[in-house]
């Protein structure tokens, strides 16, 4: 079994510690261990109006970068020990910005403005700006609907920043392997994941069988067609012979060859659509956005 820093007794005893000093209804709690590997602090907090978060020494912006984004209204219980028993704290979070973690512990945090549910299609305002030129947020919308991830998910995306940042966000239980062959795009998804305080993104920089090898096996690939996207689907179909695939292209002569490439892989339920989405100007007529062709299909 895997050996945690927190057993299940450590967290039963900091359930029943909060329970007794703070007004919380346990039920509404949502219980995260940061201890352990890739697990996503603001985006929880976020979306969770009670989060039990569990964490070891050290950390010392954790409290400035949640306030940085946003949850510096949120109310921090906590106490100075590492055990469930003592005094306890409470302050807003914006007043503990300079405050690091000084023993492995337990601390409530809570956020009366939390909203349960994620918007899909984030406004590209969202993002960090950089090199990378992100697809329309309604566009995005349709490619995540496609791609149907689940709160585990490992998923593979090569060349979607945009994609890569919501799917991290979208499958807070899983793994998002994201492919820039681009150095300057890989550092702005680098902003972008320390932005959205997104810890289980791996950004490597091309597509074989060595980079792969370490990386947890996909079950999904998101695609950006390229010149290398044979290569890339037969790399992927190798880790995972039962891959799903959703690939985006902007050219229609791509988009006409995909059924038969994926055919010739053994990749079925093949399904083709093209998104257009016109938006209405300044000058009071419609101004269209590039309408890509997403292309699925499941080895």
């Amino acid at each position: 079994m895997e050996q945690r820093l927190f057993s299940n007794s450590h967290i039963l005893a900091w359930l029943q510690y909060f329970s007794e000093h703070t007004p919380v209804d346990l039920e509404k709690v949502k219980i995260l261990d940061i201890t352990r590997k890739n697990k996503n602090l603001i985006p929880t907090v976020e979306s969770h109006t009670a989060v039990l978060v569990f964490t070891e020494a050290g950390h010392p912006d954790i409290f400035y970068k949640m306030w940085d984004a946003g949850l510096g209204e949120c109310e921090v219980w906590y106490n100075e020990g590492s055990d469930p028993s003592g005094p306890i704290l409470h302050k807003p979070l914006k007043d503990m910005i300079n405050r690091g973690i000084n023993a492995s512990a337990g601390m409530l945090i809570l956020n009366p403005k939390a909203r349960s549910t994620y918007k899909i299609g984030m406004r590209n305002s969202s993002f960090s700006r950089g090199s990378i030129h992100y697809v329309g947020s309604e566009i995005r919308a349709v490619i995540l609907n496609k791609m149907h991830l689940d709160v585990g998910d490992t998923v593979c995306i090569v060349s979607g920043e945009s994609i890569a940042v919501e799917s991290a966000i979208l499958a807070p239980e899983g793994t998002v392997i994201a492919v820039e062959y681009n150095q300057a795009d890989r550092r702005t998804l680098e902003e972008n994941a320390n932005q959205f305080g997104l810890n289980n993104i791996s950004i490597i920089d091309h597509v074989d069988d060595q980079s792969m090898a370490d990386l947890p096996v996909p079950s999904l690939a998101f695609l950006v067609a390229s010149a290398s996207l044979e290569q890339e689907i037969d790399c992927l179909l190798r880790r995972n012979p039962h891959m799903e695939f959703v690939i985006y292209t902007l050219d229609f002569r791509c988009a006409a060859y995909l059924p038969a490439l994926f055919e010739e892989r053994g990749i079925g339920e093949t399904e083709v659509i093209q998104i257009a989405v016109s938006k209405l100007g300044s000058k009071n007529n419609f101004v269209c956005e590039p309408a890509p062709w997403i292309v699925t299909g499941q080895a």
